[in-house]
């Protein structure tokens, strides 16, 4: 049995392959629409989620960086941006979102400066205490094991170095809670249908968010695999959250 529930919950429920594997799976076929989808489901603000996140690492300007589930490198290409570290190591196991993310990075002549390669966060390819930072944005809920992946973090941060999530949440009561279960739950699978062909990938965002372990429940497992001076700052009402945590000295 999984440990949290969210471990248990996958994209696609007939099929027999592991939550890694329906994962890398689901990101291959909506890689393409990927980036548009998820600027317009979220009316733009997931840029403004991003920004928020990255200014947690302000304060240490760290000089090489990991970004964990990097997807399409969206989040990469803004710390470059926005830090102007010396470099970024993006890991994904999607391998078509890889693809996307190196056209964008080429374009914008971010190389070397930002690299994605495939990778696992439950089993991270670099030595102990290789990054200053680590980051993940949208990525967690797709850990099949989430103390694993917590873990593995943790292991390749140096001393010091910070961990930033961001996560999408629930609002905590209100009409506005009420609003937004039903547009993540009716609303975001069928537009995310109709521009990408795929309901499974759209209707996994909404039974993993609704399964997600979040808020102070996930400080504490943060605590629970390592990480000290945890906090979470809760975006948008709500709908999305930063959490935090450092690395031990």
């Amino acid at each position: 049995m999984a440990p949290y529930q969210h471990d248990s919950i996958v994209p696609f429920k007939d099929s027999s392959r592991t939550k890694k594997q329906q994962v890398a799976e689901m990101f291959d076929k909506i890689a393409s629409r990927y980036d548009f989808l998820n600027h317009f489901l979220s009316g733009g603000v997931d840029k403004y989620w991003r920004s928020k996140a990255i200014r947690e690492l302000e304060s240490i300007r760290p000089a090489i960086i990991l970004d964990v589930a990097t997807g399409t490198g969206d989040l990469a290409i803004r710390m470059a941006r926005q830090l102007r570290p010396e470099r970024i190591v993006g890991i994904d196991i999607s391998s078509g979102m890889l693809e996307l993310g190196n056209q964008k990075i080429a374009k914008l002549r971010l190389k070397p400066q930002i690299t994605l390669q495939e990778g696992d966060s439950e089993a991270i390819n670099f030595p102990g205490a290789s990054f200053e930072a680590v980051t993940v944005a949208f990525g967690v809920r797709n850990f099949q094991n989430l103390e694993k992946g917590l873990q593995e973090m943790h292991r390749v941060l140096k001393p010091e170095g910070k961990l930033v999530i961001l996560e999408f949440s629930k609002p905590r009561k209100g009409p506005f809670l009420k609003i937004y279960k039903i547009y993540l739950r009716y609303i975001t699978p069928r537009i995310g249908k109709m521009l990408s062909g795929n309901l499974d990938a759209y209707q996994y965002l909404n039974d993993s968010v609704n399964a997600f372990p979040e808020g102070d429940v996930f400080t504490e497992i943060l605590k629970k695999t390592g990480f000290i001076n945890t906090y979470s700052k809760k975006l948008s009402l709500g709908i999305c959250t930063i959490y935090c945590g450092t690395k031990e000295s």
